[in-house]
């Protein structure tokens, strides 16, 4: 390993709101998925728990559900299995890192974000309210919030110069992809959007919308980074689903109203959050993890922590 390698090492290549990626060498990256958490676009000043870890378990759990779709850039999520030199010059804690560790093959990633929308809600709802359609594209008049469209679509983004998300038309993914990939990635789409779709139903939960990310490793096209979590998706309660209002999510919810409650003016700095809030949250992340997967939290650390212990 040359000196220039190992200052890779040092500090995250990159680092967002949830994420640290570090690149272990020119074809492999690990992941580190935080405890941080972000409402309207800026990241709290205190952590959510755990909140690393159901990320990244609800990742591995769908990569599995969905790997006869779209293979995907997961190599493994053992720690035992990080070479011991990252350990060292990343000063990264072993058990820091359990559950919340991916080892992946690098991918040259597209330049759109895959959201599909089997519900009229977000931005998509926002737009549609104002000028009859979603992502530019024409869609059946009459709706209201929170309907069910008559078939899911496919409405991709990209980050525009200030970074943040702009809805395009499919006939910008072609302009930006050529027309056999942006046709593969809509199609693999929306495949995986239906498989997961009926999957939650099972559960009593209705997948509203999701976002994938895709990759190219060696031409071949790639699942990459998180998918159908809380965090990428919109998943409601079924029974609580009433068009023409917004239901819950299964996500950062009791963050989001007990900031609106409080005024903030939604620029940092963010206001400090109240120990009931943090808990809540976290409690609501688990309650979507242990109801999609089927797997208890604690067994999925508990096995996660095995890899360190053997």
């Amino acid at each position: 390993m040359t000196n220039n390698q190992n200052k890779n090492y040092l500090k995250p290549s990159y680092s967002g709101k949830v994420r640290d990626i570090y690149e272990l060498d020119q074809n492999q990256l690990i992941f580190v998925t935080s405890d941080r958490i972000s409402a309207f676009d800026v990241v709290m000043d205190k952590l959510i728990p755990d909140k690393g870890r159901i990320l990244t378990g609800m990742t591995l759990f769908w990569l599995q559900e969905l790997k006869d779709i779209v293979p995907n850039h997961l190599i493994g999520s053992n720690v035992g299995d990080l070479p011991a030199q990252f350990l060292e010059l990343s000063g990264l804690d072993k058990d820091y890192l359990v559950g919340r560790t991916m080892l992946v093959k690098k991918a040259d990633m597209l330049p759109i974000e895959c959201i599909v929308r089997g519900y009229v809600s977000g931005s998509a709802w926002k737009e549609y309210s104002t000028y009859g359609t979603i992502h530019h594209m024409e869609v059946p008049t009459g709706l209201v919030e929170s309907d069910k469209l008559g078939e899911p679509i496919f409405t991709p983004s990209i980050k525009n110069a200030q970074g943040h998300d702009e809805n395009i038309d499919f006939d910008a993914a072609v302009e930006l992809l050529g027309v056999t990939l942006a046709e593969q990635v809509r199609d693999i789409s929306l495949k995986a959007y239906e498989r997961a779709s009926k999957l939650v139903a099972t559960k009593g939960i209705l997948l509203a919308d999701t976002k994938f990310e895709f990759g190219l490793i060696e031409g071949e096209l790639v699942l990459c980074d998180e998918v159908l979590t809380s965090d990428s998706s919109r998943f409601w309660w079924a029974e609580q689903w009433r068009p023409g209002s917004t239901p819950a999510s299964f996500d950062k919810q009791p963050l989001r109203d007990w900031l609106e409650e409080t005024g903030w003016n939604k620029q940092p700095p963010p206001p400090y959050l109240p120990d009931e809030i943090v808990s809540s949250t976290r409690n609501r992340y688990i309650k979507a993890f242990e109801l999609i997967t089927g797997t208890r939290f604690d067994e999925f650390i508990n096995t996660q922590r095995r890899s360190i212990e053997i």
